[in-house]
C-alpha cells in the first residue's frame, strides 16, 4: 500500500497544474460546442445550465476530497486544490450567466426569480460567498491574509452545501442523484470534524 501511495504522490508532484486547469476546461469547451451545433437535446439551454451547475458542484465535492485523501490514505493532491476551487467557480459562473443571459433573458426577471424562488435564492448565496474565496486564491492573497486566509477559505464548505441544497430543491419530487450528491457532502465534511481527525490518529 505505502509503494502505490509513493508513486501516486510522485506521479502526481511531475503534473503542471496547467493540465490540471487545461483537462477540466474541455468539458465546458465541448458542452458549448454540442449547443451551437444543436447537440444537446429539445432545450440545450437548460440542458448546458444543467451540464455547467452539476460539474461546478462535483469539483466543489472534489475539493473537498482533497484533505481526506491526505489525512486518512495519504494521497496527497494539495498542489491542485486551488486549480479545482477557481475551475468549480468558473463552472458556478457559466451555470449562472447560462441561467441569466440565455435562459430568463431579462434582469428584472433574473432579481424576481432571486427573491420569489428558495432555490435560486439559495443557488446565487453559494455563488456570492465564492466570490472572495476565488478573489484571494492567489499568493499575494496568502501572504497579506496569513492566518484567515484559511479561516476565510472555510467558507467553501457553507458554498458546497448551499450547492448541495440548490441542487436537492431545484429538482422536481424526490430524486435519487441530487440526494447522493448531499450525501456525499455531508460525509466528507463529517470527517473533518474533530472526531474523525482524532479517531484517525488514535488509529496511527
Amino acid at each position: 500500500m505505502n509503494g502505490f501511495i509513493d508513486r501516486f504522490n510522485g506521479a502526481a508532484r511531475r503534473i503542471p497544474t496547467w493540465v490540471v486547469y487545461s483537462v477540466l476546461l474541455v468539458p465546458a469547451i465541448w458542452l458549448f460546442y454540442k449547443g451551437v451545433t444543436g447537440d444537446l437535446g429539445a432545450d440545450p439551454v437548460k440542458s448546458l445550465e444543467h451540464e455547467f451547475g452539476e460539474i461546478a458542484l462535483q469539483l466543489l465535492i472534489a475539493g473537498l476530497c482533497i484533505t481526506p485523501l491526505r489525512r486518512f490514505l495519504g494521497l496527497n493532491l494539495l498542489r491542485f486544490r486551488r486549480a479545482i476551487g477557481l475551475l468549480a467557480f468558473t463552472y458556478v459562473t457559466l451555470h449562472l450567466l447560462t441561467w441569466a443571459f440565455l435562459d430568463v433573458q431579462a434582469l428584472s426577471r433574473v432579481v424576481e426569480d432571486i427573491i420569489k424562488r428558495p432555490y435560486i435564492t439559495i443557488g446565487m448565496a453559494a455563488f456570492i460567498v465564492l466570490l472572495p474565496l476565488a478573489a484571494t486564491s492567489n499568493n499575494w492573497s496568502v501572504r497579506k491574509l496569513g492566518p484567515k486566509w484559511r479561516q476565510l477559505h472555510k467558507l467553501t464548505y457553507l458554498a458546497v452545501i448551499l450547492g448541495g441544497i440548490h441542487y436537492v430543491w431545484l429538482v422536481k419530487g424526490i430524486q435519487l442523484e441530487p440526494l447522493i450528491y448531499m450525501a456525499v457532502i455531508l460525509g466528507l465534511l463529517a470527517l473533518r470534524l474533530p472526531f474523525a481527525a482524532k479517531t484517525r490518529t488514535a488509529r496511527g
